[in-house]
């Protein structure tokens, strides 16, 4: 197993020069040794993606969801490819009525429905713009996205009307219809009314386009068919811009990917879609479902209801966040630990036997087939029954979840990496490659990646073991931030995206991701958090000197090293009778909690999102220096080294 090797060296490593970092070898997956894989006969658009799917498959489920009766959910019912294909063209006509023409802006806002797939179809067909809108990236962003995008048609869930109109009338501007995927109020209608917007109910909306005809335009590879907004630095929100030809390249990607190891998609596949379709990762994987003439069973938008509704739909894909995961192992763990004697010492023995094969090399069907019957069938069950790959992405899956879900889940559990700008999966480990374990794998087969030296954190990428950057090239990238030709610049050099993460290759090929370039990190649950930003606002604080905010995306919230100020902190302790120097104020928990309840008043008057407040932190009478190597000579902090100095007993 040691030997295999997942990659193949396609250009040379460049030293040093002109003030360019040195960059290691690039490389692409040895499942693309011979070329990447040929274009897709008559793939020239997200919109053919659908409309062969719907020659092939006519008759072929795609869109579920669950029928409630009496206020009780019941089995998925289902609308054909065809089916969808119609409601497809009838929205499509009734947007066109409204006058948006080739390259108009559509805005999609709420959780994943059916209406969000069939409005997506429609920007498709028509070669319109699909701009998802979701309100995690803060509460202007919605307002942004619109304004800055400038959407002249909204398509919403109900219940987010309500916040769709706190938008106007800054989006007037541009924005001029808005369909409801379900009803409307009167009142809404009038509010909108009353800044000049035209707002309609789905069933409406689907009769304003009747005995029309628009011809559908020629769409181009180079056709922009999605701007995706993503957070990721101070500021507003930017714009991803991506093509056709990012979209077809990945899909011709993953095909290539999984059909080499023998587990590629087809038309009996099922997937369960809750992942935001406003984010590029479920996005894509959508695309590949229905690439193939697969089914998608639509969630009922409850994180509490989730194993219900995979209960009900048994789907044979799981696609999932860490968070997602973490709860079910979690879950799994402690239903273990309640059961009897007995049931421990068979669920022990089973793992552990299966774990060695796995180890050892065997595929999961194989490593133990009286296990997985006895120990393990009841979890797969609670999966459906019918899971085979359960893919994780957005943040990185700890190593024990994943080891123990290979085991016990009787499926492929595999990472992926990827970013909005490299159209989603860029590295993905390859199903029944355990030595994978806690790597993203090796590069999909349609992009070169290589590691570029970032000397000032001390990777160099043409070491023995390579470490730095993380850069991405190929037909998959984003076309160019939208309007910030400036912030594009910056990041796509030479034809290579820089990723602004760092990664170590891995002697098989795989790659780890291991720091951020910047100081801008994911936590668990797939936020960026903008340290420095944050570490100004808490700077406000009267009574502290120095603050050093930290997070990874293990866990879903940061802590803090603080310098308190001296004599704010002496003064206070006299007030509410604590005694001792300086040093043991600093350890006092009664201190600890009101320098915190300080830091959480300035959050809350600064309306940062609670993912940003600091739940645990540890103070430090003696501040930040150059002499333990915390700081530059220019009193700049060290992260790196900020984080091995405080890691010891407090991280």
């Amino acid at each position: 197993m040691a030997d295999k090797r997942f990659i193949i060296e396609v250009e040379p490593a460049k030293q040093a020069k002109d003030g360019k970092p040195s960059m290691g070898p690039a490389y692409r997956s040895v499942f693309a040794k011979d070329g990447f894989p040929a274009p897709i006969p008559g793939l020239d658009s997200c919109w053919d993606i659908f409309r062969l799917s719907v020659e092939k498959y006519p008759n072929n489920r795609m869109l579920g969801r669950r029928e409630v009766i009496d206020g009780k959910p019941g089995k998925y019912v289902w609308m054909s490819y065809k089916e969808v294909y119609d409601l497809v063209m009838k929205v499509g006509n009734s947007v066109r009525t409204c006058g948006i023409e080739e390259a108009g802006r559509c805005g999609i806002y709420g959780a994943n429905s059916p209406e969000w797939l069939i409005s997506m179809e429609a920007c498709n067909a028509h070669g319109l713009y699909c701009v998802p809108l979701y309100d995690t990236l803060g509460a202007g962003a919605v307002e942004f996205i619109i304004c800055h995008a400038e959407v002249t048609i909204v398509f919403v869930e109900e219940k987010k009307i309500p916040e769709l109109l706190k938008t106007c009338p800054s989006t007037t501007k541009s924005l001029k219809t808005i369909v409801s995927f379900g009803k409307l109020t009167s009142q809404q209608r009038e509010e909108g009314e009353k800044f000049g917007v035209v707002m309609h109910s789905w069933d409406e909306f689907l009769l304003l386009g009747e005995n029309k005809h628009f011809d559908l335009p020629v769409k181009k590879k180079t056709d922009i068919c999605t701007i995706m907004y993503t957070s990721g630095t101070t500021g507003d929100p930017k714009g991803v811009m991506i093509s056709n030809n990012s979209v077809i390249t990945l899909v011709a990607g993953v095909e290539r990917l999984l059909g080499s190891v023998k587990e590629a998609l087809n038309e009996s596949d099922v997937y369960i879609s809750y992942l935001p379709l406003a984010h590029i990762f479920d996005r894509v994987i959508e695309e590949c479902c229905i690439h193939h003439g697969a089914s998608i069973g639509l969630w009922r938008g409850d994180v509490k209801l989730l194993v219900e509704d995979i209960a009900e739909l048994k789907p044979t894909i799981f696609c999932a966040v860490p968070r997602v995961l973490d709860r079910i192992y979690s879950g799994l763990k402690q239903k273990i630990s309640s059961g009897g004697f007995i049931k421990q010492t068979v669920f022990n023995f089973a793992y552990s036997l299966k774990l060695r094969n796995l180890r050892n090399g065997m595929k999961y069907t194989e490593a133990s087939p009286l296990g997985d019957k006895i120990a393990f069938s009841k979890i797969k069950e609670g999966l459906g029954g019918n899971v085979r790959l359960i893919l994780s992405g957005a943040a990185p899956l700890a190593s024990h979840v994943e080891e123990f879900l290979r085991v016990v889940s009787c499926s492929y559990v595999i990472q992926g990496y990827g970013l909005t700008e490299t159209c989603a999966g860029t590295f993905v480990s390859v199903p029944g490659e355990h030595d994978m374990l806690g790597t993203v794998g090796p590069p999909v087969p349609n992009v070169d990646v290589c590691l570029e030296s970032v000397p000032e954190m001390g990777y160099d990428a043409l070491s023995s073991k390579p470490r730095g950057e993380v850069c991405i090239r190929g037909d998959t990238l984003f076309s160019g931030y939208f309007k910030r030709e400036d912030l594009t610049k910056e990041v796509l050099i030479d034809g290579w995206f820089h990723t602004g993460d760092i990664g170590a290759w891995q002697p098989n090929g795989s790659l780890k991701i291991i720091d951020r370039k910047k100081n801008i990190f994911k936590l668990s649950q797939g936020e960026y958090v903008a340290v420095e930003y944050l570490e100004n606002i808490y700077d406000l604080a009267s009574d502290i000197d120095s603050i050093w905010v930290y997070g990874n995306s293990f866990e879903s919230f940061l802590v803090a090293v603080v310098n308190p100020k001296m004599e704010a902190v002496e003064q206070w302790a006299a007030e509410n009778g604590i005694s001792g120097n300086f040093d043991a104020l600093c350890k006092n928990t009664r201190v600890k909690e009101y320098i915190l309840g300080h830091l959480t008043k300035i959050a809350k008057e600064k309306k940062l999102k609670g993912f940003e407040f600091i739940k645990a932190l540890h103070l430090d009478p003696v501040p930040f220096d150059m002499e333990r190597e915390l700081l530059t000579p220019t009193f700049k902090m060290k992260r790196p080294q900020l984080l091995k100095y405080y890691q010891v007993g407090f991280l």
